[in-house]
């Protein structure tokens, strides 16, 4: 996973724990939604334990409520990017940043595991 945060810290000028939070907040999510099938992109991703480790710890106080308020208006989506939102903030990124790092997270995923692992991430992401 060390190439993936220095991709980010490249491309996006973030430092590589800001690289590492918002890397890790996004695969977090995709767990969440994925379940059971997370374990074929974690297994072609050697290190993604560390990264969700990174990942700034949620689904408390506000993260719960801004969640809980998202899935009252139409569910998991919505309160899926709620909580990248707030965890971006965590790491001290503008929220935006999510949408500049899905592109370099999808790219490395395929180039690592295959267009159908990216596929089924960018599914669940987008």
């Amino acid at each position: 996973m060390t190439e993936l945060i220095q991709q980010l810290v490249s491309q996006l000028g973030v430092q590589p724990d800001q690289a590492q939070g918002g890397a890790g907040l996004l695969f977090k999510l995709a767990q969440d939604r994925l379940g059971g099938d997370f374990g074929t992109l974690s297994a072609a991703l050697p290190g993604m334990g560390e990264l969700l480790k990174a990942a700034p710890a949620g689904g408390g106080g506000a993260l719960g409520a801004l969640g809980g308020l998202a899935s009252s208006f139409g569910g998991g989506k919505a309160a899926g990017l709620a909580s990248l939102a707030l965890g971006f903030a965590q790491l001290k990124l503008d929220p935006a940043m999510v949408g500049k790092f899905l592109p370099i997270v999808l790219e490395f995923v395929k180039g690592k595991a295959g267009g159908d692992v990216a596929s089924m991430l960018a599914g669940v992401l987008k």
